[in-house]
């Protein structure tokens, strides 16, 4: 854990963001930290020898938090690991006095291959990350969310996918570690009314990020920008405009919308 420091009373939303050192994940801290939010930016900050492009860096991390500002602090933890999920809820606790928002924005995509040949540590990255690590979070922040006072407004969001509601060549592991993000908010959503706690999920299009650039290599295409042209908008998605309806979404005023899948797609799936 970097940066943990003593407990302090609690004056502002606390937020913990996974996936952060870049991407959605970055945008995300940046937006919470902006609207006054404390946020716990977590991270792998290291490869993964079955994913085929560099993943965010320790760097990277440090550089989101140092740009969002004094009220968040970098966490190193691989969303694979619900132990380690469980102790950042901690000591996000333990420094700001609980949790009121988790966003589940670590993924990785990987493929390039039917499904009956890919390898199986590859779909098992894809899956464990993209699927498993919504539902570790959940696990670990849920609970958190839920030692709150009533009345409380705890937030549960995840990042999930056009991919959802499309079937992607050779990346049919990504597909449905994406559909089961979508099924589990939902399911998510009606088990936690009447707690004071929503559960709702973006699904973006074609963004500008790294994933993106790796699923362009993965098509044989010259760069990330090919995939404009499949999106109404004719153009790339910034990560932040995905990220400003997260931090809507983890809002007090979002409080009447749950178990929604919310498109931030540039009209792809029109």
């Amino acid at each position: 854990m970097l940066g943990l420091a003593r407990r302090v009373a609690p004056v502002k939303p606390v937020a913990v963001v996974t996936g952060a050192a870049r991407g959605i994940g970055a945008a995300t801290v940046r937006g919470l930290a902006a609207e006054g939010w404390c946020v716990v930016a977590v991270d792998r900050c290291e490869d993964d020898p079955a994913v085929p492009y560099r993943l965010g860096t320790r760097a990277d991390l440090e550089g989101v938090v140092e740009e969002a500002g004094p009220d968040v602090m970098a966490a190193i933890a691989d969303v694979r690991d619900r132990a380690a999920l469980t102790e950042v809820v901690h000591d996000a606790e333990a420094r700001w006095g609980g949790v009121d928002a988790a966003v589940a924005a670590a993924g990785v995509i990987a493929g390039g291959a039917p499904a009956w040949e890919l390898p199986l540590e590859v779909e098992r990255a894809v899956l464990d990350v993209d699927l498993g690590g919504v539902l570790a979070l959940a696990r670990a922040a849920v609970p958190a969310m839920l030692r709150r006072p009533a009345p409380r407004r705890g937030r549960f969001l995840a990042v999930a996918s056009a991919a959802a509601t499309r079937g992607l060549p050779m990346l049919a592991a990504y597909c449905a570690a994406k559909s089961g993000v979508t099924g589990f908010v939902r399911a998510l959503a009606v088990e936690l009314g009447g707690h004071g706690v929503t559960a709702n999920a973006v699904s973006p299009g074609s963004t500008d990020t790294a994933m993106l650039e790796a699923s362009a290599e993965l098509y044989g295409l010259p760069a990330a920008s090919s995939f404009a042209a499949q999106q109404p908008v004719g153009r790339l998605l910034g990560p932040e405009e995905v990220a400003r309806v997260l931090v809507f979404l983890a809002d007090a005023s979002s409080g009447g919308i749950t178990g929604a899948v919310v498109r931030v797609d540039g009209g792809l799936s029109l």
